[in-house]
């Protein structure tokens, strides 16, 4: 039986012939003139009063709900580093799915645009946050792991290419001020979906 997938990794090039890296938001980019708008409300609702508020750093919670009309509501807390809760959501957690979700959603409009197949889409994403001395921090890096699944094997390269049009597509990463890199894996379904003719694929 042949194999189901088969990953395809680009061996690095040596130093002096690295391609291009992909386009990031970290140059200045060219604002478009918009042709509509959108808005979106959320509601926060902390709930870690312990009976004396804010008396002191102690004596708080950090957990809160966050709320949108229709939808599930969403448990949410500090990251455990900060005093809050590991089992709800932290407001680091959130920017980075969000971002994640966004460059998913504008990854699949390039294929169609494109012309090739993604029937599989997994990612991982990381982020690293940097603190000051008075407190205040930043995100200064995401990165991205899709791993993605087309049916065209002669397509791999436009694959690969494309994560660069939706990085630049995403509307979550064009509002951030850190760099969004992407280290994606491409691989190649040999079965057809279901309807397609099997000649020629893996059984």
């Amino acid at each position: 039986m042949a194999p189901l997938y088969r990953d395809v990794r680009r061996p690095t090039p040596p130093a002096r012939a690295a391609p291009a890296p992909v386009p990031t938001q970290t140059e200045p980019r060219r604002r478009a003139t918009p042709v509509t708008d959108h808005s979106y409300e959320v509601s926060v609702h902390w709930t870690g009063d312990r009976g004396t508020g804010t008396s002191g750093y102690r004596d708080y919670g950090r957990d809160h709900v966050v709320h949108a009309a229709g939808k599930t509501d969403i448990p949410g807390s500090a990251d455990p580093t900060f005093r809050g809760d590991r089992d709800r959501w932290n407001p680091e957690e959130l920017v980075v799915a969000a971002l994640a979700q966004c460059h998913m959603l504008s990854y699949l409009h390039v294929a169609v645009q494109q012309g090739f197949t993604v029937v599989d889409y997994q990612d991982r994403a990381t982020a690293s946050l940097d603190l000051h001395r008075d407190g205040s921090g930043e995100l200064t890096v995401a990165t991205l792991h899709p791993v993605v699944t087309i049916l065209e094997a002669d397509r791999v390269a436009d694959a690969e290419a494309a994560h660069g049009e939706a990085n630049r597509l995403c509307f979550i990463a064009r509002s951030v001020a850190f760099p969004v890199h992407h280290e994606a894996t491409i691989r190649v379904r040999s079965t057809p979906l279901a309807g397609e003719s099997s000649t020629g694929a893996a059984d």
